[in-house]
């Protein structure tokens, strides 16, 4: 009986987009912390429902810029992370790196702009009251992923510069791009829920 053997040499070493595991385990967990978040979005429309006043009495509408201006930031931040995306499939070391330089100061400046809506634009702490609870729950979620992948970037740009460096690397880059669309993606939503439905609601 004669086994036919497959020949895969030909086959790419690497792939982008679909075709990579590493792009569905990044599926999976943007899957998971989507439906979190969403979780607790429907968590705070039906609090919402409890109150005759939303924020509770005594407690301010969020103010509205730093958060606007962290809504900027991300949005701005899709530019360079669409060409280290493109960059990254054509691996061109030096500009990957450069690229994901910048989305580090993107993501330490969105921080920045996190912190201060914590430190007075909430005008509640978070264990205030369920209002409080709530929003600082959401804000603190996305401003942990803005946090991890910020550090994604930092660690990626550190081993495109100081090598040695690998093709899968630029695999790894061009993923982090994808959760990072996720990211500015889900501020948007975030952002309406928490400071402009209390105007609206």
């Amino acid at each position: 009986m004669s086994r036919q053997v497959l020949d895969v040499s030909a086959l790419p070493t690497i792939a982008y987009g679909p075709r990579a595991t590493i792009w569905w385990g990044v599926l999976g967990l943007i899957a998971i912390e989507g439906t979190v978040l969403a979780i607790v979005g429907v968590a705070y429309l039906y609090l919402r429902q409890n109150f005759v006043a939303w924020p509770p009495e005594g407690t301010p509408l969020p103010a509205l810029g730093a958060a606007t201006a962290d809504l900027a930031v991300l949005l701005a931040s899709l530019v360079p992370m669409a060409a280290i995306d493109w960059l990254s499939r054509r691996e061109r070391r030096r500009l990957v790196a450069i690229g994901l330089g910048v989305m580090v100061l993107f993501g330490l400046a969105s921080l920045g702009l996190r912190a201060l809506q914590f430190a007075a634009a909430l005008g509640c702490r978070w264990d205030s009251h369920a209002y409080g609870s709530v929003v600082w729950t959401l804000l603190g979620m996305h401003a942990a992923h803005v946090l991890t992948s910020t550090f994604e970037n930092a660690l990626l740009m550190a081993v495109l510069l100081i090598g040695p460096v690998e093709r899968k690397d630029f695999v790894d880059a061009h993923v982090n791009a994808f959760y990072w669309y996720f990211i500015v993606a889900i501020w948007v939503p975030t952002y309406a829920l928490v400071y402009l439905a209390p105007r609206w609601l």
